[in-house]
């Protein structure tokens, strides 16, 4: 009843297909009767296959019994799964199937209804959303997977293809290493499935079942469903291995579903993107994405070397770079405005890794092509929107909403003796708003809408006081500062009137806010506090 090798080939001779999503199922059908597979389906599949000239046994003819209770109950029978978990080199299991006259299957199809796309419904009830959770498919999906060995468990309709490049290389078999292959992913596929019907089900709020759980609620349990897109070169370095996934899709469902960011851009021009590319293109796009205005910013190591505003993308472009042109080498450049030629002739002025932002004109395109290693990313969507963030740690996961938390003017309490002039103010809210973006220890130095001088990642606030004054390029006398952290001790206001700044942006809510207020009032600045923290690890 089986045929191996040392690749472990099984022949497929006998295949079940039912599918929600019927993309591409008539011709993977069809070349799988070349093959001379028999295929059992149910229902819906049944009469597309049909009506498409394939011949096709009902599932009704191998139990015995009809589909019944609007389809809820059509392949939960012995003849099939125990079709599906025989194993088939033990003698007992194969006198059973004998005994009962149950008939092996070696390859099961299936897609899962769609439960996901039916709560993200608007209007979408309680009782339509029940009809949408497949009992019957994770059943098929699990039997046929547990035994790997002598069974193809096919759970997406991105497997065809290779399903049948195997099946014409080895004679209408496939070998151990794609079964396994297939079933590792049909777990994972019922296992983020399950987990969405968790999290819709454990979503009531006085009794009443919304449509789905809040993007940015936190869950006694959560599941996170990680899809492959593509293999990277390497990791952080070329010792570690790495990949692109995309969060959120199950894998049982080839239905389109929308996935915005980075992680979904298109890369239009250059080499592939690395890691480290992506870390900090996401990086400079959620810098820019705070922006109303158009802006440019230049990362590097995930830290903004130069950030700026413009009347146009080249005026905003070459005004960050001018705040660390040296830094700039080598870096990621993003905008919130689609990319023009002049724009485009400036940036490619310098050597830069990346390049991203929502449009490009064709003829900004043309000029940044030119470039054969400069990596031109689009993506559309910007980066506001609420959500989970998660890190690792050794032994399990932090999550976290993110930080989406907007300024303005009417936010600011002024705590100093000199109240910022309107001008100020609006520096003060931008130096802000690109401290957010920064490592801590943060103090951005700013004016006009450019960044003046960035000090990231310290361990002392002082430090980073100093550094952002000392690597500045351009004055910082004029300038306001920001930092995305109360000030424990005077010194680094103290330190930041030497370099004549006018104003200060901090949260506030150290012990010794008074004596930081004293130092501003001394040295005859301004100060505001935000009553919120912008901690960046």
């Amino acid at each position: 009843m089986t045929e191996t090798s040392e690749l472990g080939l099984q022949k497929i001779r006998r295949a079940l297909i039912s599918v929600s999503d019927k993309t591409g199922i008539i011709d993977f059908a069809r070349e799988l009767k070349v093959f001379g597979v028999e295929i059992i389906s149910t229902g819906g599949t049944a009469r597309t296959l049909r009506d498409a000239g394939i011949e096709v046994r009902d599932v009704s003819e191998v139990t015995g019994f009809p589909e019944m209770m609007d389809g809820r109950v059509k392949t939960l029978h012995p003849k099939i799964h125990g079709g599906l978990l025989g194993v088939r080199n033990n003698v007992e299991h194969i006198a059973a199937m004998d005994a009962h006259g149950i008939e092996p299957i070696d390859m099961v199809v299936v897609n899962l209804y769609p439960f996901e796309q039916t709560i993200a419904r608007e209007g979408v009830t309680f009782a339509e959303a029940i009809e949408q959770i497949d009992i019957g498919g994770p059943a098929l999906l699990r039997s046929a997977a547990k035994n790997l060995a002598s069974v193809a468990v096919v759970p997406d309709a991105s497997y065809y293809e290779p399903v049948l490049y195997e099946m014409g290389e080895h004679d209408g078999a496939l070998t151990l290493e794609l079964r396994h292959e297939l079933a590792t992913n049909a777990f994972l596929c019922t296992a983020v499935y399950d987990g969405i019907i968790h999290d819709y089900l454990g979503a009531k709020e006085q009794q009443e079942y919304v449509t789905k759980p809040l993007p940015d609620s936190l869950e006694d349990s959560d599941w996170l469903g990680l899809t492959r897109v593509s293999d990277l070169r390497y990791g952080e370095n070329p010792h570690q291995k790495a990949a692109l996934y995309t969060v959120e899709r199950p894998l049982c469902d080839s239905s389109e579903v929308t996935i915005h960011g980075v992680a979904t851009a298109e890369l239009l021009s250059g080499k592939e993107m690395s890691f480290n590319n992506y870390v900090d293109a996401d990086a400079a796009w959620q810098l820019v994405c705070d922006f109303e205005e158009t802006v440019c910013a230049i990362i590097k190591h995930t830290n903004p070397a130069g950030t700026a505003l413009g009347d146009n993308a080249e005026a905003a472009y070459r005004r960050a770079l001018a705040c660390d042109p040296v830094s700039a080498f080598g870096g990621i450049v993003a905008f919130n405005r689609a990319l023009d030629e002049a724009a485009a002739r400036a940036v490619i002025e310098i050597f830069v890794e990346v390049v991203i932002a929502p449009a490009y004109e064709p003829s900004a395109l043309d000029v940044l092509k030119t470039k054969k290693n400069l990596r031109v990313l689009q993506t559309t969507e910007f980066a506001k929107s609420a959500g989970l963030e998660y890190q690792q740690i050794s032994g399990g996961m932090l999550v976290q909403t993110r930080d989406t938390h907007q300024l303005s003017q009417a936010d600011l309490k002024v705590v100093t003796k000199r109240v910022p002039t309107d001008d100020e103010i609006k520096d003060l809210l931008f130096a802000w708003t690109v401290c957010k973006h920064t490592k801590s220890n943060a103090i951005v130095y700013a004016r006009e809408g450019q960044t003046v001088g960035v000090g990231a990642g310290q361990m002392s606030r002082v430090d980073s006081v100093k550094l952002g004054a000392m690597r500045a390029q351009l004055p910082v006398k004029g300038s306001v500062l920001a930092s995305d952290a109360f000030f424990p001790f005077r010194d680094g206001i103290d330190e930041a009137a030497k370099h004549g700044i006018t104003a200060v942006i901090q949260p506030g809510g150290s012990m010794r806010d008074a004596e930081a207020i004293a130092a501003c009032d001394e040295n005859g600045l301004s100060m505001v506090f935000t009553g919120v923290r912008h901690f960046k690890h």
